[in-house]
């Protein structure tokens, strides 16, 4: 349910982007409210390769979600570990095109410094993807383990990212 709620959060992020702010709350300071982003042709083309990058990653945490629900039953880990490789093989693929869209510099200072350390969060899972692929039915809990921090460690860029550029960060 979360990766689906992510996945419906990261596809409308454009269009989120692109409508006008509104009024800050009372519990929310004026001062640290940010405006929304109102994004150019180049930041739309970031956006839109963030949110292919999405899709690999809700494929990562479905697969890890598989891990975690098989528990101690031998057969349903195999069984989950394989459908984690398959997962990273095909997340990779996504990862890939959606990063190869990703130019931090299309965005202005500080902004750029979180668009590059969340660009530096899906290099990182694409440098893992193919361990993933390649271990994850033979050492299941630990490729599951190091799959899930890389993924909060993406999260966090994730939520630092969207926030710089005025969106809620749930």
């Amino acid at each position: 349910m979360r990766s689906l709620t992510l996945l419906l959060c990261v596809v409308a992020l454009p269009l989120a982007a692109q409508q006008p702010a509104t009024a800050p709350q009372d519990s929310v300071r004026a001062e640290s409210a940010v405006a929304p982003l109102v994004p150019n042709a180049a930041q739309t083309k970031y956006l839109r390769g963030l949110q292919t990058a999405g899709r690999g990653v809700s494929q990562l945490k479905q697969g890890v979600n598989r891990v975690a629900g098989a528990g101690r039953d031998s057969t349903r880990l195999a069984q989950a570990g394989r459908m984690l490789g398959g997962f990273c093989g095909s997340a990779r693929g996504f990862l890939v095109t959606g990063r190869g869209r990703m130019q931090a510099n299309v965005f202005d200072d500080s902004t750029a410094v979180r668009a590059k350390r969340l660009a530096a969060q899906i290099d990182t899972l694409i440098r893992f993807a193919p361990s993933c692929e390649a271990k994850a039915a033979k050492q299941t809990d630990s490729t599951a383990a190091h799959l899930f921090l890389e993924l909060r460690a993406y999260e966090a860029a994730l939520k630092d990212f969207r926030g710089a550029i005025g969106l809620p960060t749930k």
